[in-house]
């Protein structure tokens, strides 16, 4: 078998009016890079006495509205845009989206 320098492994070829469109769409994101998003994930909620939160330490555990496994809220900037679970990465705690929530635009 002669081996003619292609490539087995490359999927597609290069197109460089695709790469043009690509570059450009990116440049046109550049002015929204900068803009602070403040995403929360909650994973349940709890009602406690001030006093009662002052006295937990390290370790104390709170009991939660939400069972294992139900869905986590998902928000950003204050608005509810997703539900999700949470999943464990390499030893760190992550969360995927299950479900993308459609808000009524008024």
């Amino acid at each position: 078998m002669a081996d003619d320098g292609a490539d087995d492994n490359v999927v597609g070829s290069f197109n460089a009016e695709e790469d043009t469109e690509i570059a450009r769409t990116a440049a046109d994101l550049e002015a929204v890079f900068d803009i602070p998003v403040h995403v929360t994930a909650v994973l349940g909620k709890s009602r406690m006495r001030v006093s009662q939160l002052l006295k937990l330490g390290r370790g104390a555990v709170i009991e939660l509205d939400r069972k294992v496994g139900e869905a986590i809220d998902i928000y950003v900037n204050n608005r509810l845009v997703a539900r999700g679970e949470v999943v464990v990465v390499e030893d760190r705690l992550g969360v995927t989206m299950t479900e993308i929530i459609k808000a009524d635009r008024r």
